[in-house]
């Protein structure tokens, strides 16, 4: 491990110590097994092997067989982890690591490996919050129909039932699914993520048998004795793009689709209007009680907000994804705020909007927040524009809690940087850098600013 990079703060950045959190609130950083793992020889194929593995699916043509060969590597990544001063670290279970084809036999190899990794991060007094699906689907379950298939959601529970038997006696916080709107617009509606399915809207019963998933997992966990299980969604205000009533309706309905979609059923015990006559799911009314089934914890993973007009004519494209003109928004770049490498705009009072507007709308229904994922990319190792972010993120968060708002603890997207799915590895994420090469690691600026940060907190 390289020594530490420069602590100074970035020109507009505050110099002051950040406010005072609560002092159990809950510190870490997070990744993700596909993204950092590396030995693929070592586990089953994925949707994301398949996916990397086509021509023109990924832009700088990579695959993440390497990665930053975490799974050799965790020590040293443990001792990143620990030295940085943060209490947990979120990371994923590969479930073609554990069981190879989505059923049945399981690799014991692949369960020894997050037995280790659980017992690294024990030994040195950090909490594992592991989540137990980030996006990685089995290639041999997606072949026989993955998500768009009802049964694939007993495959997720059994396998979650697996995973808890092994590490579970040292696991005290549990994630079912990271992002299962990204999974359900990216993977199976637009194509441009893994399994590359263009469904639009016929890709709503992966969201329900995502959903159907998650809580049949939670009945398997609390079979197996776990407490505090929590979901990560995706969120972000929706801006529309004028008062025009047609650009309202747009933005409505996209938040709809981001905000709405996952959160509804699982906090509310059902689908926004409309939504439910488009599933035609047999049973929908058990499958709510099992989807809302009471939670520890609500995650939410924040990057930016989003503006929304209604839908022009001829080709579309935002932040690199091509929007079909079927659909019946149009997202629009939001001008007059920093940029991150990804052509993100940083807009961390959007961060206190969307905080204060969750529990405006689930009341008590809402569990107490975990931010699970908060990051940004940029190149360079004195990377002051992330200093800057998380700077103004957390002081957008503290704000939040000021006000009243039940936040609990806080994850950075990512420790490392890594694979970045369609991105392969043009965008940098990471509080530490990865030589590609060499698979090195050097803490940048930004390790080191977040570690006196958390210092200056105790």
């Amino acid at each position: 491990m390289a020594a530490s990079a420069s602590t100074s703060p970035s020109p507009g950045t505050s110099s002051t110590a950040l406010p005072r959190f609560p002092g159990d609130f809950l510190w870490g950083v997070s990744t993700s097994a596909h993204q950092i793992e590396g030995a693929a020889d070592r586990r089953g194929r994925s949707v994301w092997d398949a996916f990397t593995a086509t021509p023109g699916r990924v832009k700088d043509g990579t695959t993440a067989d390497v990665a930053c060969d975490h799974y050799h590597r965790y020590r040293e990544d443990v001792a990143l982890i620990r030295d940085l001063g943060v209490g947990a670290y979120r990371f994923s279970v590969s479930w073609p690591r554990v069981q190879p084809t989505g059923a049945g036999q399981v690799s014991e190899r692949g369960l020894d490996f997050y037995d280790r990794l659980v017992d690294e991060l024990c030994a040195a007094g950090v909490r594992p919050v592991p989540t137990l699906f980030h996006w990685d689907t089995p290639l041999v379950l997606e072949e026989a129909g993955g998500w768009r298939r009802r049964d694939t959601a007993e495959r997720f529970a059994q396998y979650a039932a697996v995973v808890a038997a092994r590490i579970g006696d040292r696991v005290p916080t549990w994630i079912t699914l990271n992002e299962p709107a990204e999974h359900t617009l990216l993977g199976h509606a637009l194509g441009e993520h893994a399994p590359g399915h263009r469904m639009l809207f016929d890709a709503l019963p992966v969201a329900h048998h995502q959903l159907l998933g998650h809580g049949l997992a939670v009945q398997a966990l609390r079979a197996a004795g776990a407490d505090h299980i929590g979901i990560a969604n995706s969120h972000g205000p929706t801006w529309p793009a004028s008062d025009d009533p047609a650009d309202r309706e747009a933005a409505d309905f996209y938040d709809l689709l981001l905000n709405r979609l996952f959160a509804d059923p699982l906090l509310l015990g059902r689908y926004p209007d409309g939504i439910a006559e488009l599933l035609d799911a047999p049973g929908l009314d058990a499958d709510l009680k099992l989807i809302s089934a009471p939670l520890d914890w609500y995650g939410v993973n924040y990057y930016q907000p989003t503006r929304v007009g209604a839908p022009g004519t001829g080709p579309q494209e935002f932040s690199g994804v091509a929007i079909p003109p079927e659909l019946p928004f149009a997202p629009r770049e939001i001008d007059g705020y920093p940029r991150t490498d990804f052509g993100w705009p940083v807009v961390p009072e959007a961060f206190t909007e969307l905080l204060l507007d969750l529990p405006r709308r689930y009341g008590d229904r809402l569990p107490p927040l975990m931010i699970t994922e908060n990051g940004c990319s940029y190149d360079g190792l004195d990377d002051q524009e992330r200093v800057a972010f998380l700077d103004g993120h957390l002081r957008s968060l503290h704000r939040a809690l000021a006000a009243g708002v039940d936040v609990r603890g806080y994850f950075v997207w990512s420790l490392l940087d890594n694979f970045e799915w369609a991105e392969g590895y043009r965008q940098r994420f990471g509080l530490v850098h990865v030589d590609y090469d060499t698979l090195e690691r050097t803490p940048k600026a930004s390790y080191a600013w977040l570690r006196e940060a958390l210092r200056a907190q105790r």
